[in-house]
């Protein structure tokens, strides 16, 4: 019989991480995205893909998916109710469905703050932009004059920034809403459909755009974040637009919090502990990985990461905002009070 000491020890052992090893031999790990093939989304989880089984026991297959629509919130219910919960399903979340959730949008079938957040690969900051011969190629002339900007689903952090602005600072974007994601918007901008494209991350373009950047095609007219990206000095911080601002700044660092998570993997909620544990420290050791870092380099993708502790305790955060804000910006984006 055992006896309650080695019950236990044995107990623990169960919860020791180096256990969880065994699980992914001979298994194979899907992981999903909400962006399209060609997608900023797409392309940092196909380069994860190529590298990270190396640094999980086991050396595990990688299998990468899209499951695109309704801005990211596909993707995410699929991962939190009908994928695996066992460590061999995880997905690189849609950054806006932290402002989805905490502003009582409908749609996620399970809180965020339930997903096991395995890190980010960036803090790039937001940015809206404007292409070509525009005269849109500056805020100023944003809240002077309307601009129409391409937008995904409902969900999405092209729908929501630019609404921000719109209340904040008083700009005049106009949304051109249902696009099928990042790549579909800027089509529709280089063929002049639209001026313009919401919100996406300044990493993406730097990794998709460069020659439209070095050229001056591509126009960045504000910047949200919790500092300023060392290449776009001249362009304004919404946060510092708002500085000491008793009403405003608020709301400024909602969002420069929210977004800072810039692309989040996250396991689903049902996750073992151990597994949870070792899967955070192989991302970690991953995007230090020189063959990582190199392969990344030549994609153009920054690589400036956040740890899955330090994601877990932004979602906290912002999910945590007290009511009176939320409600600041619910009264914004058009929604009732919760």
């Amino acid at each position: 019989m055992k006896t309650p000491a080695l019950m236990l020890l044995l107990g623990l052992a169960g919860m020791h991480p180096a256990l969880a090893a065994d699980f992914y031999a001979g298994k194979i790990i899907t992981m999903s995205t909400y962006g399209p093939p060609g997608d900023s989304y797409d392309l940092y989880l196909r380069l994860l893909g190529r590298h990270f089984a190396r640094h999980i026991p086991g050396n595990p297959g990688i299998i990468v998916v899209n499951q695109t629509g309704a801005g990211g919130l596909v993707a995410i219910n699929n991962a939190g109710v009908l994928a695996p919960q066992d460590g061999t399903f995880l997905t690189l979340a849609s950054q806006a469905l932290l402002i989805l959730e905490a502003t009582g949008q409908p749609g996620l079938r399970r809180s965020l703050k339930d997903f096991h957040w395995l890190g980010s690969f960036s803090q790039s900051n937001n940015v809206t932009v404007t292409w070509g011969d525009t005269p849109a190629k500056t805020l100023q002339y944003a809240i002077d004059h309307e601009v129409v900007v391409g937008a995904s689903g409902a969900g999405g952090g092209s729908v929501i920034g630019p609404l921000i602005y719109n209340a904040v600072l008083g700009t005049k974007f106009k949304l051109v809403k249902g696009y099928n994601g990042g790549t579909a918007i800027d089509l529709a901008m280089r063929r002049g459909e639209v001026e313009g494209r919401g919100n996406n991350i300044w990493a993406a373009y730097k990794a998709e755009m460069p020659n439209e950047i070095r050229d001056g095609i591509l126009h960045v007219l504000i910047q949200t974040g919790l500092r300023k990206e060392k290449d776009l000095p001249d362009v304004p911080l919404f946060l510092d637009l708002v500085k000491g601002d008793p009403r405003r700044e608020p709301v400024a660092q909602f969002m420069s919090y929210a977004v800072a998570i810039a692309r989040p993997l996250a396991a689903p909620p049902g996750v073992p502990a151990d597994r949870v544990t070792l899967l955070r420290r192989a991302f970690d050791d991953t995007l230090k990985d020189p063959l990582f870092l190199a392969d990344a380099e030549k994609m153009r993708l920054e690589i400036d990461p956040l740890t899955g502790e330090q994601v877990q305790e932004i979602v906290s955060r912002v999910l945590g905002t007290p009511k009176p804000i939320i409600n600041q910006i619910q009264s914004v984006l058009g929604l009732p009070p919760m």
